[in-house]
Formats: C-alpha cells, structure tokens, sequence
C-alpha cells in the first residue's frame, strides 16, 4: 500500500469524516449500551429512514429531514415510555417499525426505491462532501462539549438514578438529553455506515470494551479506539479492494470483539469487577 491515497480529496475527507463519527459513536453509545438501550441507535436509524423518504419526495435535502424526524421520533417515544411505563424493548420495536414503515409508503408514493435511498441504505463515506465534513466535525465537536460538560450529571443518571434524582440532578430533561443527542448522532453517521448497519458503530467496540472490565474512563478510551482503528482500516481497506466500506468496518469491528473474545477465554484478560461495581466503589468515576 502507497502512501498515494492520502492525497486523494475524497480519501482525505472520508478518514477525517468517519474518525469523527466512530469517536462520537463510541462515546454516546457507551451512554446508551450501559443504560441497556443498545438497539436505540438502531430504532432512531430505520426511524430516520422516514426523514429520508420524505425528503426525496419533497425535494429536499433528505438529511435535515431525517435529523426532525428522527429526534422528534425519539422524544416522542422517550415521552410514552415514561408517561406509560412501556418497556424499553417495545419502544425500540415501535419506533423501528414506525420508522421503517413510514419510509415505504413515502416510497412507494415517490415511485419506489432509487440510487440515493441504497446510499442511505448502505453509507457512502467516500463520496463524503466538504460542506458535509465539516457539518460532522462541528456537531462532533458540539456533542463531545456537551458531554463533557455534563459528565458527571450523564454518569450518575446512567447507573443510579434514583441516587441521581436525591443529588439535585434533573435525571428526566438528562434522559432526553441523551435521547437528542443519540438522534444527531445517528443521522450523522448514517453516510458511513448506512441505516442498516448503524449500530454496529454503537454497541461492538463498546462491548468489547467492556469486557476488559476497566474504569469508565479506561473503557471510553477502549471504545475509541476500537472504533476509529476499524473506521480508518475499513475505508482503507475497502478502498484497495474495491469493495464496500461499511461492511469492512463492521467486519473489523466483529474481528476486534471475536479476538477480544478468544483473549479472555484463554485468561489473557482477567477482570473480577463488572462495570456497574466499579461505579459504586467511587473508582470507576474518578480513575
């Protein structure tokens, strides 16, 4: 392999673009796997599926339709689980099914599927624009300042929340937070990965990451890194063998937690505490 494809504009933007996305999806889905809502990245993706639709049938750049429908969908649904004490299963179930089903009857209205629903479908990394490279670095960028902001506020709320709520801590407008900020996170990444695929960039390197059973800092970290290799092999990967990007970084993704797997059944990874202890002794907080 030559040094050549980084001077590539389209290479340049699909490593700079997918880093961005694979660092903000392991960070906002370890908030989501540790709260056991690991399929709402996928429920708010098929969701945004409508958007999509909607926004090819109206002319208008799918992409800002699928962000309002996609974060409307997701409060709405966070707001009757809540109000009626509905599973986070079943909610996940009816958004996706809502999402999906929304989307077909666009299309099918619209005169059915066509090139740029399979890129949403599917990703498109490297057909990446500049205008919407820089779009992703800012909500990146936006998303991870929030987070950090609020850092210990998401911590308690994800593993306590009732020790969350007698702290002073506002664990319901927290909750939707976190359900705003998965919505942009999903739309924004769906040019990588696609809808299909969307949340294998969510849960994979961030189970593989809790299996090592570090501090949450140490297993952010894990998560990151997990994500951003598989994101940066898989284009270059797919590149040189023309195939397509979004499997590779999945597949590498897969690879990374089925050796991480092998790892610990041959006791190479030893780990006595599970995560949620290590937040109740204080030492997954601070470490």
């Amino acid at each position: 392999m030559t040094f050549e494809i980084f001077t590539y504009g389209f290479m340049q933007r699909a490593l700079i673009s997918g880093i961005a996305i694979a660092l903000l999806c392991s960070v906002v889905g370890l908030f989501l796997v540790l709260r056991r809502y690991s399929l709402f990245g996928d429920a708010v993706a098929h969701s945004s599926f409508g958007g999509i639709a909607l926004g090819l049938l109206l002319g208008i750049y799918p992409m800002w339709t699928a962000y309002v429908i996609s974060i409307i969908s997701a409060l709405i649904i966070t707001r009757i689980k809540q109000k009626f004490d509905i599973s986070g299963e079943a909610s996940v179930a009816i958004l996706l099914s809502s999402g999906i089903a929304i989307g077909l009857i666009l299309i099918s209205i619209s005169g059915g599927f066509s090139v740029d629903i399979f890129s949403f479908l599917f990703g498109s990394i490297l057909l990446v624009s500049t205008e919407d490279t820089i779009l992703i670095l800012g909500l990146t960028g936006a998303i991870l300042i929030v987070i950090l902001l609020l850092y210990r506020e998401l911590i308690y709320s994800t593993f306590n929340e009732e020790q969350a709520k007698v702290s002073g801590i506002p664990v319901e407008k927290i909750n939707y937070l976190i359900v705003f900020i998965a919505g942009i996170t999903v739309v924004t990444s769906i040019q990588l990965v696609g809808i299909l695929l969307i949340s294998a960039l969510f849960v994979i390197p961030n189970v593989t990451a809790i299996m090592f059973g570090r501090s949450f800092k140490q297993t952010a970290i894990l998560s990151i890194s997990f994500a951003i290799s598989a994101v940066v092999i898989g284009i270059l990967i797919s590149y040189l063998l023309d195939i397509t990007p979004s499997g590779s970084i999945v597949m590498l993704s897969i690879t990374f937690f089925g050796v991480t797997i092998g790892l610990k059944s041959l006791g190479l990874i030893n780990h006595s505490l599970k995560i949620k202890k290590l937040f109740l002794s204080n030492h997954f907080v601070n470490d």
